[in-house]
Parts: C-alpha cells; sequence; structure tokens
C-alpha cells in the first residue's frame, strides 16, 4: 500500500482594509476629516473579536517634536497628510509581538499533533505491507487491517483540515482585534492634532515614496505601547 504524505496545517495572513471618519474640527468651518487606513497589519500571524477596553485622554498632550513639526508644515487652513509607517509597527509594537507569539504557539502544537499521529500511522501501514510481502498474515485479516488503516488515515486528513481551519480562525480573529485597538487608537489620537488624513506606508505597498517629515510612526508607537504596558498591569 502506498503511503500519501499529508501536509502540515497551512496559516495565511489576512490583509484588512479599513477606513474611517475622524471627528469635524471645532475650531475650523465643518471640514470633514478621513482616515484612510489601508492595510494597517500585515501578521506572520498570523493576523480578534474582542473589544478592548479603551484609555481615554484626560488631558491633551503636548505635540512631540515629529508631530509639532508636522503641524507646522501643513500651516493654517491647508489640507494636513501624515502617515505611519506599518512596518515599523509590525515590528515595534509589543502588542503585535504578543499575537505573533500566541498564534505560532497555537499552530506548532497542533501541528506537532498531527505529525506524531502521521509518524504512527505510517508505521502501522509499513507494518502491514512486510507481513503482506511475507506472507504472514491471512487474506481475510490483511482486508479487515486494511479498512482500519484507511479509516485512521482519513480520521488524520479531517484533523489536519479541522486544525488548519483552526489556526486561519484564530489568525483572523487577532488581526481584527489588533485593528480594533490601532482604530480606535488613533480616533482618540486625532482629537489632539486633527489631521486630516492618516495613511499608511508599508515596503511595497500602494505609497511608493513617502516624505519623511510627514512620519508620525514614533510619536504613534511611544504611545501604543504606553497604553499596552498600562494595560497589562
Amino acid at each position: 500500500m502506498q503511503d500519501e504524505n499529508i501536509p502540515a496545517p497551512d496559516t495565511n495572513q489576512a490583509d484588512e482594509e479599513v477606513y474611517l471618519s475622524s471627528e469635524t474640527e471645532q475650531e475650523k468651518p465643518p471640514k470633514k476629516q478621513l482616515f484612510s487606513f489601508n492595510n494597517i497589519v500585515s501578521l506572520v500571524l498570523l493576523t480578534g473579536m474582542i473589544i478592548l477596553y479603551i484609555l481615554f485622554f484626560t488631558t491633551k498632550k503636548t505635540a512631540e517634536p515629529q508631530v509639532q513639526m508636522v503641524l507646522q508644515k501643513s500651516g493654517s487652513g491647508s489640507t494636513s497628510v501624515v502617515f505611519i509607517n506599518i512596518d515599523s509597527l509590525n515590528e515595534k509594537y509589543e502588542f503585535v509581538k504578543v499575537l505573533k507569539s500566541n498564534l505560532e504557539s497555537t499552530g506548532k502544537r497542533l501541528q506537532n499533533e498531527v505529525l506524531t499521529e502521521q509518524a504512527n500511522f505510517e508505521k502501522e501501514a509499513a507494518d502491514f505491507q512486510k507481513q503482506v510481502a511475507n506472507n504472514t498474515i491471512s487474506e481475510e485479516k490483511a482486508k479487515m487491517v486494511y479498512e482500519e488503516l484507511m479509516q485512521k488515515q482519513q480520521a488524520l486528513l479531517d484533523k489536519k483540515e479541522r486544525y488548519s481551519q483552526q489556526v486561519a480562525n484564530q489568525e483572523l480573529g487577532l488581526n481584527l482585534r489588533l485593528l480594533d485597538t490601532i482604530t480606535n487608537f488613533l480616533k482618540r489620537y486625532n482629537r489632539t492634532y486633527k489631521f486630516d488624513y492618516i495613511l499608511t506606508y508599508k515596503t511595497g505597498g500602494e505609497i511608493l515614496i513617502a516624505n519623511d517629515t510627514l512620519d508620525i510612526t514614533k510619536d504613534v508607537l511611544k504611545q501604543l505601547n504606553q497604553e499596552y504596558n498600562e494595560r497589562k498591569k
């Protein structure tokens, strides 16, 4: 009997696209402010359906030098556009690191379980082939063993498919959880700075060139990690 190789669970990443509308400036005539938040996450996750507690700012923060420069550059009466580097966000945001670790841990555990069962199945199949080749098993018994092996193989295939779907669902959930955290943060963040557009930039993305003076990633990362560390406490 020929053994069939069973591939390990496949984990695919999901890119999420979200477009958000921000609040209207109070100091200017009504003017629609928009977020263009394209591809906010690119997890090896292995990228929740859990809404996180939101920590609202109770006082207006002084703009960081990086953001202050952007505000001065945009000037009064003009459209203000800034961007966040998603590559840096995925690399340096502590919450992303935790989500990746959780997903990788689940994937490895389920994969090891499937690989162990596959190894046991292949050993049983090899022993059966040896018995048949040496004519040490009756035809009736061989038929029975063969049917049992086919049932085990199908069960193994079903488990592999089920585990693959489980990992994919967890990846989607974690990506949604991350997206929810960041978009809620940016809504609160922009109450202070009131940018018209907050775009995303990443290697190989739709934006090929971005002016570094419009990059607010450093300030966003600093505040995101501060909030995450506070939630951990």
